[in-house]
């Protein structure tokens, strides 16, 4: 029930939950967007009052009276409107920073409560642009789309009295086009276009998502020469938008030209009107009409200014209802249950009990019914063909999920009933795609240990094989990574990644295809930095590079989410299975040579 009443609030008071006590500067903005609304109007009256008494005297207008009174009068409230709407602004600006900063620090927050697969699952193209770009939509709505809304919701209440007041017919005929766009906007605004919008969005996350993908993945494209086939998936997503926006165009193509030809109709009406109430057909046009006829004439254009906004005004309110949904779709995300009672590990071994799991929406399982045991400081390998479930079943380790059956232990305590920070502080993961933040080594590696002094800093760079690249950046262990043209290759990111995993000193030690990108120089010192920070770990090391685990105590083989094979590098190598098939091509792509 608490959901359903949550699903009809709408996007404003959605967004009042994250003002704060800032929520009465955006109802002052609103009171006051209203109230700049009908003092803009009142100049008009002013001009009325200046061209009835320029008509009283013509033509004599040196005798016109109190022309510079309405002139200034006119003025003056023109401007007490504009500083009127500026303080409104000034409320809603402050309203809509606090709503943003609020809602960003929430997503932030929630985020990092969620399992680390979180992000693997959704892509961090996606997740930026929602915590980027949805906040932002709500910040430009309340700041600026919300004020016009009132401002244009309130002109059409303050025009109807002008308009009645002094012709009530010419007042009525206006009011036919404002009926009829009214309807053809009301059309338009229906469940329809809020679906629109939602598939407007789809597309546009989409193509974000790819674009991250696609520049994070340049330097392998232009390594292997794949410059077309691996735009294809970026292309794709830019032609699904193209022709979602061509189809949506045509849809809103006779309704936008209704809505349009309408709501310019106006003048069209009044000259109607000249004709038909006026008396210049017959000779005997009024005076007192044709003053009515001149003032309509110049403050119709407001209807089409203000019925524009608020067609605009009603697709905003749709662009935030879509952006506050894909932000409740991150915040109704549940992190990890945690167990009533917590259990400290009493050593460093690892236990998988008929684990199996299932991404969602996956039509079998990724690893189906694994049992096997790690002892404490033992060195284990994953090999096997791609997609066999060698990164999720180590992943499982550091519950960056849960698996769906079965029991991971570590010490004998389920990692469900150890507390989160315990089991991170536990574990080190080196990927094969190392992330340095954008700030100085020094603090790159100070991540893996918040209270590190500078030395173990540095003794931990030294232990990493760090200390050429040290030796050749211009400022050192405090040269900010990504600034003023400084990166790194991948081998030495790595090893950056290296000395933060060693001041972490975690007893249980995941290397994910660590040396996948490094050189054969880099990689040789990647090696040397493994073996010293392997040193009395439990370690799990996952490649495709079988000469990196040909000295592991054991080397479980894994196919299709099974183990198909187990023992050591010569056991295996013996006997007749994938691994001695894997072992043997490995060695014919080494020993290939291109022929004279």
């Amino acid at each position: 029930m608490a959901k359903q009443k949550e699903k009809k609030q709408t996007p404003v008071s959605r967004l009042m939950e994250y003002a704060g006590s800032f929520q009465y500067l955006a109802v002052a903005s609103w009171v006051l967007a209203a109230v700049s609304a009908f003092v803009a109007l009142v100049p008009f009256y002013f001009i009325w009052r200046l061209i009835k008494e320029v008509l009283r005297v013509a033509p004599d207008y040196g005798a016109a009276q109190n022309l510079s009174t309405y002139g200034w009068s006119a003025v003056g409230f023109a401007i007490l409107s504009m500083l009127i709407y500026i303080g409104a602004l000034i409320c809603s600006h402050l309203a809509a920073f606090r709503v943003q900063a609020n809602m960003r620090s929430r997503l932030m927050r929630h985020i990092l409560s969620l399992p680390i697969g979180f992000m693997d699952d959704e892509g961090s193209g996606k997740i930026r642009k929602i915590v980027n770009e949805s906040s932002a939509a709500t910040e430009t709505y309340l700041a600026h789309q919300l004020p016009d809304k009132y401002v244009a919701t309130a002109t059409p209440v303050g025009l109807a009295a002008l308009l009645l007041v002094f012709d009530w017919k010419l007042g009525l005929l206006c009011l036919i086009p404002v009926v009829v766009a009214f309807l053809v906007m009301g059309a338009m605004m229906g469940e329809n276009m809020k679906k629109k919008m939602e598939e407007y969005q789809n597309a546009l996350e989409e193509m974000s998502g790819e674009a991250v993908e696609y520049v994070r993945g340049i330097p392998v494209v232009k390594t292997f020469g794949q410059s077309v086939f691996s735009f294809k998936r970026f292309r794709d997503s830019i032609k699904k938008y193209e022709k979602w926006t061509i189809s949506y165009t045509k849809d809103l193509r006779l309704p936008m030209m209704g809505y349009t030809v309408a709501i310019n109709s106006v003048f069209a009406i009044l000259i109607a009107a000249v004709y038909l109430l006026g008396g210049v057909k017959s000779g005997t046009a009024d005076p007192e009409f044709l003053l009515n006829l001149l003032f309509y004439i110049i403050i119709t254009p407001i209807i089409t200014v203000t019925l524009t906004k608020m067609m605009y005004a009603g697709e905003n309110t749709m662009v935030v209802e879509d952006a506050l949904a894909r932000i409740d779709n991150i915040i109704e995300r549940k992190p990890l249950p945690q167990a009533a009672e917590e259990k400290s590990p009493e050593d460093v071994s690892i236990e998988f009990e008929h684990v199996s799991f299932r991404y969602d929406g996956a039509e079998k399982d990724a690893l189906h019914d694994i049992s096997l045991q790690i002892r404490p400081g033992e060195h284990i390998a994953f090999v096997g063909p791609s997609g066999g479930g060698k990164t999720t079943l180590a992943r499982l380790v550091a519950r960056f999920a849960d698996a769906s059956q079965g029991e991971i232990r570590i010490g004998g305590a389920n990692v469900k009933e150890i507390h989160q920070k315990a089991l991170m502080d536990m574990v080190s993961f080196v990927f094969q795609d190392s992330r340095l933040l954008k700030m100085s080594i020094y603090e790159n590696v100070r991540m893996g240990k918040k209270n590190a002094t500078r030395e173990e800093v540095v003794k931990a760079l030294k232990n990493a094989q760090c200390e050429d690249i040290i030796a050749k950046l211009p400022d050192g262990i405090d040269t900010v990574i990504g600034s003023k043209g400084t990166y790194l290759s991948g081998g030495e990111a790595q090893r950056i990644s290296i000395a933060r995993a060693m001041i972490k000193n975690a007893p249980i030690l995941i290397l994910d295809e660590a040396t996948a990108f490094a050189d054969p120089d880099n990689e040789a010192k990647v090696q040397a930095a493994f073996s010293r920070l392997s040193q009395g770990k439990t370690v799990i090391m996952i490649a495709h590079r079988l000469s990196s685990v040909i000295d592991a105590d054991r080397i479980f083989v894994l196919r299709d989410g099974e183990i198909c094979q187990s023992g050591t590098h010569k056991e295996l190598e013996k006997a007749d299975g994938l691994y001695a098939h894997m072992w043997k091509e490995y060695n014919q792509s080494v020993c290939w040579k291109v022929g004279a």
